[in-house]
């Protein structure tokens, strides 16, 4: 469960840093391209096990990463459109409720167990998803471009079980290097363009925030997927406890870092977190 624990608390990081972001005026997307450059240094140091082009290609996960770069872009500019014209709350909802995209496929695919315990911890994860993301002064109109949501729900829900699916047991800090290097590549390719056909100019105070998120952002992805290949620890589990976890701590860290308001109806959403995750777990 320690990986597990590591990989809530980094995705939290991810959580607070883009809080900063928001605070300090850092430009989103050139701090998304630094993140992507330090994450993918971060895995080519950690890989122990040499790095062989011609193994990497004919590899069966190659075509996985090339696929993942591409979403952690695409998808990442959904919620942004999703967030700007659908409302905060909807593309935290959309992002979040994606969870069950891995659950089903972990569960139909991997022959995962299922009993009545586990399928009521489910359904109270997703509930509590929800009231925990719902922010009383957003206001989110879900019913107008309806499609960004959706979008964003299976692209989120597409990247979680795809990484666990495509990544191999024994060269995990390499397969997340590379996702991130392509991420990069892309990334890169898009801030040049505006750089040259929009004049938006490149600002050095991106930089420090973006490595910061990098290194977060890294851990996250290790941790979830070591977490995914401890043996005792299914993958419906993991996903259902990870992702609730995360909301709940995200939104306390709201509360107690950043004095954000907290509903009534967000702590009932953080007390059917933590009833859903004892739930799941002891399922």
């Amino acid at each position: 469960m320690i990986y597990l624990a590591l990989s809530i608390l980094s995705s939290t990081g991810i959580f607070i840093i883009f809080k900063l972001f928001n605070r300090y005026k850092i430009d989103t997307l050139q701090g998304i391209v630094i993140n992507y450059i330090t994450a993918c240094i971060c895995g080519l140091f950690h890989n122990d096990k040499g790095f062989n082009p011609e193994e990497i290609i004919s590899s069966k996960w190659f075509i996985g990463v090339i696929a993942l770069g591409f979403l952690f872009i695409a998808v990442f500019n959904v919620m942004a459109l999703t967030a700007q014209k659908n409302g905060l709350s909807v593309a935290s909802v959309a992002s979040k409720m994606s969870v069950i995209i891995p659950i089903i496929f972990g569960l139909y695919v991997y022959n995962e167990s299922l009993n009545i315990q586990k399928i009521v911890g489910i359904l109270i994860a997703l509930i509590a998803v929800y009231l925990t993301s719902i922010k009383q002064k957003d206001t989110s109109v879900i019913t107008q471009n309806l499609y960004l949501p959706l979008l964003l729900f299976f692209g989120s829900g597409i990247i979680d079980t795809s990484i666990n699916y495509f990544a191999p047991d024994d060269r995990i800090p390499l397969f997340s290097a590379l996702i991130f290097g392509v991420a990069f590549i892309i990334g890169g390719a898009i801030l040049i363009y505006k750089e040259l056909k929009l004049q938006k100019k490149f600002q050095l105070r991106s930089v420090p925030l973006g490595v910061t998120l990098g290194l977060v952002n890294y851990a996250s992805i290790y941790f979830l997927l070591k977490a995914l290949r401890v043996d005792d620890l299914e993958s419906s589990t993991i996903f259902t406890v990870n992702n609730v976890a995360i909301v709940a701590v995200s939104t306390l860290v709201g509360l107690f870092v950043f004095r954000e308001r907290i509903s009534m109806r967000n702590w009932l959403g953080i007390t059917l977190a933590l009833i859903s995750i004892v739930l799941v777990t002891l399922a």
